[in-house]
């Protein structure tokens, strides 16, 4: 048996205009300049609070960092629903999982900085959501690159985290696949640079979803 864990923004979903222009609107009601979106990509996948401090700059989570977490929750569901604010998947990621979901020894699961709240809402728009059997969000543990995300879903499904398989495309899934014990596998379609993944531990770097299928034969 093996355990997929997907990453979600970057590597099932292309969200980085959508989490850019909230990212942005909150800067912005916050008396902060718009940030520039190779600013916003970088932080993607860190949870919202963390992410937000680093992009001020700043070495912990404070006061303001909090307010603005709270603000960018309570207005990404409406920019979401903007017209051009769609959430694509990437070409190539629902025969992906569709293929691997049908094998009965691989398990399906995701590990996000997004709430569960999102991460339930992009599978169920895009039909993906019965092949997922167990997830962990920004709801659940700690920020990645800490490693309680890949542990508990290894724990849920009775699985090793050496029988898992990260697949993500930022430094941090890299780092918390390897801090886990679990092999890393880097996307080259996401907002990490295939350097950069290959630096933070990726054992393997694909650049096509079908290619992934080659870790699980």
């Amino acid at each position: 048996m093996k355990l997929a864990l997907f990453d979600c923004d970057g590597t099932l979903v292309d969200s980085a205009a959508l989490i850019h222009e909230v990212m942005a609107r909150t800067f912005a009601h916050f008396g902060y300049d718009r940030p520039d979106v190779s600013l916003t990509k970088s932080i993607i996948g860190l949870t919202l609070d963390i992410a937000i401090t680093r992009m001020r700059g700043k070495p912990h989570v404070d006061d303001e960092a909090i307010a603005m977490t709270a603000h960018y929750r309570a207005i990404y569901t409406g920019v979401r629903d903007e017209p051009g604010m769609d959430v694509p998947l990437f070409n190539g990621i629902k025969p992906l999982v569709d293929e691997l979901a049908r094998n009965d020894d691989i398990l399906v699961g995701a590990v996000t900085g997004k709430s569960r709240r999102g991460l339930i809402h992009v599978l169920e728009k895009h039909g993906l959501a019965p092949h997922f059997v167990v997830s962990r969000t920004a709801d659940d543990c700690p920020s990645k690159p800490h490693p309680a995300m890949v542990m508990e879903c290894c724990s849920e499904t009775g699985m090793k985290p050496a029988d898992a398989i990260v697949i993500g495309d930022a430094v941090y899934d890299m780092q918390m696949a390897k801090a886990a014990g679990a092999k890393a596998v880097g996307v080259s379609w996401g907002y990490a640079s295939v350097d950069d993944l290959v630096t933070a531990g990726a054992d393997s770097i694909v650049r096509h979803p079908s290619d992934i299928l080659k870790h699980f034969s």
